[in-house]
């Protein structure tokens, strides 16, 4: 998820629209709905206490997968379905080192394989995307409990997420990578292990993240594709929200820094003083020139290579000057979903932001220990971002992560779209910390498949309406008329030779998180189960 040079001023505490849960709980409208939706499949139980279940239902359950069944969790108010979580070593002959696991086998039709998610940071925990993204039912901020989710990507396959590298949430041991191919190393030998530990044979693999997992996901495939063992690492397709792909702090921070505020001036409210400065900067730093000459379909040409130095370009830095003024206007203003406006949601996941805001008596909910009880975690304090650098000579700081690998528009990523023809790369308008445009010339910059980015603009609507749009009488009669033609046009799609790009409107950084029903498109492509979102 989030890019750890900006954790330490970030607000991420946004409310999710739930416009597609429906208010399955609740009276007539709530059952007719349920009825038509055939929702009971997908939802055990919504009862206050979790029910007694009969374990020889559970596709994944065995003598040595017991010591992981999740029998219930804290303040979880639904029977939480077959779920395992818990740690397994990297290296059989070194238990100190582990990736820490939450497993979600699929609510629906049994499938033969697993889509697994992590998150970005570098250091961040993938127990967020569980708990308020992907999972089987999500708590988020400024919420009172956790609800089910109606846009679980369990609904449709074998879920895992996992705690990575080394370092990052409950995953134990010592740091030691210094680049993307030791930390997909290090991937690959836990999940043979985890597949071996469930009996997993076999199944086709998805590789998802968001964030600097931009960089974890392709180095990940591409270590599976480089074994050429179908047994265990049948790599059919990857995907990345708002990722780091490309040289981030100067194509995609700086670069389009300031054709965002301008487009999204609404949200920033800057002076005009301040604006004239902004855009004065943007063409004498050669911003617009680079925009220009590069941001164009087809591409003129490869881009030269660039990064940002602070000390030396400070007058240059408009993505900093940006980000601190934004927040003297709006003190609860998020550099990853600019629309936040205050108050401050309390977090269950808790999390640094600028504010530091934690309620009187509050926890953060993975690290009560009733919680790591149940989850078989280790006994060690969690956070949602790392309290160490995960790589060596790394630090929690803006211009030194440590992570000495190539940027994936480079080799990797070209490789697994080559490989598989099913690549899903997705960007949030909303975000500041990576912008789309951004993303974009990062695309532009990348050859595969033969050619160099896309030739052709991205300009075709994603367009969501309601599931089954026969139910429109049971909203109209609850007063809900408005939802006849779901939320309309939410997103561009465009795909070309393997690769399909999607802007998703009126989202942040965690895409999951605000525009469930979007993304839940993003997954049935991925998955094939459709050839258009």
């Amino acid at each position: 998820m989030r890019i750890q040079s900006l954790l330490s001023t970030a607000t991420f505490a946004i409310t999710l629209c739930t416009s597609g849960v429906y208010a399955v709980e609740h009276g007539r409208f709530g059952h007719e709905v349920r009825e038509k939706f055939n929702l009971d499949k997908r939802i055990s139980s919504t009862s206050k206490k979790p029910q007694n279940r009969s374990h020889d239902r559970f596709r994944f359950l065995s003598d040595k997968t017991k010591p992981y069944l999740v029998e219930s969790l804290p303040d979880v108010p639904f029977d939480v379905g077959e779920m395992y979580s818990g740690s397994v070593p990297i290296d059989k002959s070194n238990s100190s080192r582990t990736l820490f696991f939450v497993f979600q086998p699929t609510v629906g039709e049994p499938v033969d394989e697993i889509t697994i998610e992590v998150n970005g940071g570098p250091g961040a925990s993938s127990l967020e995307g569980f708990l308020q993204e992907t999972g089987r039912f999500v708590w988020q901020p400024g919420t009172y409990a956790p609800v089910i989710n109606e846009y679980s990507w369990v609904n449709l396959t074998n879920m895992l997420w996992v705690d990575q590298p080394v370092g990052t949430g409950f995953s134990t041991g010592t740091p030691t990578a210094i680049s993307e191919e030791e930390i997909a190393g290090d991937f690959i030998s836990f999940f043979k292990n985890f597949q071996q530990l469930f009996e997993i044979k076999r199944f086709k693999i998805y590789i998802t993240g968001q964030s600097y997992a931009g960089r974890y996901v392709p180095y990940i495939a591409a270590a599976m594709l480089d074994q050429k063992d179908k047994e265990y690492y049948d790599v059919h397709g990857a995907l990345t929200y708002d990722p780091v792909i490309g040289q981030f702090d100067y194509v995609q921070q700086r670069v389009t820094a300031v054709p965002f505020v301008q487009q999204n001036s609404n949200f920033f409210n800057f002076n005009a003083s301040f604006m004239d400065k902004l855009t004065s900067l943007h063409q004498s730093c050669g911003y617009q020139e680079y925009i220009d000459e590069y941001l164009t379909f087809p591409p003129s040409q490869v881009q030269p290579q660039k990064s940002f130095d602070p000390i030396d370009n400070a007058d240059c830095d408009v993505f900093d000057m940006i980000d601190n003024a934004a927040y003297l206007i709006n003190p609860c203003y998020n550099v990853y979903a600019i629309n936040q406006m205050c108050p401050i949601l309390w977090d269950v996941l808790g999390g640094p932001t600028k504010l530091d805001y934690l309620p009187a008596g509050a926890t953060v909910y993975f690290d009560r220990d009733d919680v790591k009880n149940a989850l078989h975690a280790p006994n060690m304090t969690w956070s949602m971002s790392s309290l160490q650098p995960v790589f060596v000579g790394g630090d929690i700081g803006p211009e030194k992560l440590g992570d000495l690998s190539a940027n994936p528009i480079e080799h990797v990523l070209p490789q697994v779209i080559e490989a598989t023809n099913r690549v899903l790369i997705s960007h949030g308008n909303y975000d500041f910390i990576l912008q789309t445009n951004g993303t974009l010339l990062a695309i532009q910059n990348m050859t595969w498949n033969g050619q160099l980015g896309f030739q052709f603009a991205p300009s075709a609507p994603i367009r969501i309406d309601l599931p089954d749009l026969q139910n429109a009488e049971v909203f109209q009669q609850n007063g809900r008329s408005s939802w006849r033609t779901g939320q309309g046009v939410m997103g561009i799609q465009h795909y070309e030779r393997g690769l399909m790009w999607a802007e998703t409107f009126q989202s942040g950084h965690m895409q999951p998180q605000y525009q469930p029903r979007v993304t839940y498109r993003h997954i049935q492509w991925l998955l094939g189960r459709i050839e258009s979102l």
